[in-house]
């Protein structure tokens, strides 16, 4: 059986996990695959997953092969399948635009991004001539300019986009019709974990819901040490990752609520926590006859191996798509595993949908 051919910009943490996934589950089957929200998903396991373009602006990483550059600096995120293949891949400079930001120059280099000096290749040329086809994209919060150059590039190589950062494109019906005029499918936007924060969050908040709980004031905070929380100090490129969290977690609600009485981030860096993501949760409401109750949580995960156990499934499910020619926004996995899809389901409603999906129930 063929590939999924694959090309992701951003060889940092997420990709990473991502790829070291792809070898962890060869060996494995259904029975002892720890970790999978589907093991199979159309013809296709984890393993079926083959890399064949990187982009990156990292000296470290541009120019080594992919199996070397998963492990470099600032990379920090747990290392549970060390034996990686020699890739004859290698990571191409990609455009910087607003890939980095500047604030990163007052951080020692272990924690920070390093630009390189090499000029930046013709990403179209290079995902045609790779053969990739879907483009994932993992840039750094905030990359709002080089989200769109790269969602036009997969557009003009005619390849299938998966969004997971928080840039407001597959949710976008200007996008959604450029990639449906073109045929090809896309997935997004901005990458939710199996077990993280908002998921979480999200539960909490049914719950409270379907037990006629009155949820006066919820807040969540977020810390780590990875190279997203350290572009996450500048406010400014908060904004999107924000409203996606935040509204992931309206979407629950029949009435929203007050923007004062809701608080989802901004976050904090905490150098040695690397890529351990701690969230610290509150909800407060009221029960029967008005009488006040509160929940407390903490919750602490490794953040990229985290949100690979999603993008494992968008990946396979985006192959799906382009095997049965559809093409514009994936609603059931968008939904399923993004905090911003075109279409806010329920949790279980989208996992029954993703199923659909995958059965040929539903179209997208």
């Amino acid at each position: 059986m063929s590939k999924i051919k694959i090309a992701i910009v951003g060889m940092g943490n997420c990709a990473s996990s991502l790829i070291q996934g792809i070898h962890y589950y060869q060996d494995k089957d259904e029975k002892d695959a720890i970790g999978l929200m589907h093991w199979k998903i159309g013809d296709y396991t984890p393993s079926d997953i083959e890399i064949v373009a990187a982009f990156d602006v990292d000296k470290r990483k541009v120019g080594k092969t992919v199996d070397e550059a998963i492990f470099a600096k600032p990379n920090c995120t747990t290392v549970f399948q060390k034996d990686i293949p020699t890739s004859d891949v290698k990571v191409q400079m990609g455009p910087v635009l607003d890939g980095v930001d500047e604030q990163m120059d007052k951080y020692d280099d272990e924690y920070t991004f390093v630009v390189a000096e090499n000029d930046p290749v013709d990403v179209v040329e290079a995902l045609k001539e790779s053969g990739a086809e879907i483009l994932l994209n993992y840039l750094p919060v905030g990359s709002e300019v080089a989200a769109r150059f790269y969602a036009q590039a997969a557009l003009d190589a005619g390849i299938a986009f998966i969004n997971c950062m928080p840039v407001f494109i597959v949710s976008d019906s200007d996008w959604d019709r450029k990639f449906k005029d073109k045929g090809i499918p896309i997935v997004g936007d901005d990458i939710k974990a199996q077990i993280g924060a908002t998921v979480t969050h999200r539960t909490l908040a049914h719950l409270f819901e379907e037990r006629g709980v009155k949820l006066d004031h919820t807040y969540q905070i977020n810390t780590g040490g990875n190279t997203d929380f350290l572009n996450m100090l500048n406010r400014d490129r908060l904004d999107s990752k924000k409203e996606s969290k935040t509204e992931a977690v309206q979407s629950i609600f029949k009435q929203r609520m007050d923007d004062r009485d809701i608080h989802i981030g901004p976050s904090d860096y905490v150098p040695w926590q690397e890529d351990n993501k701690l969230c610290f949760l509150r909800m407060e409401g009221r029960t029967f006859g008005d009488v006040p109750m509160n929940i407390e949580l903490r919750l602490s995960v490794e953040d990229s191996p985290n949100s690979a156990g999603c993008v494992i499934d968008a990946i396979r499910c985006c192959k799906i798509a382009l095997e049965r020619g559809i093409a514009g926004q994936l609603t059931s996995i968008s939904s399923y595993v993004m905090k911003h899809p075109p279409i806010q389901y329920s949790d279980d409603e989208a996992y029954e949908k993703v199923n659909d999906f995958i059965d040929g129930k539903i179209k997208r």
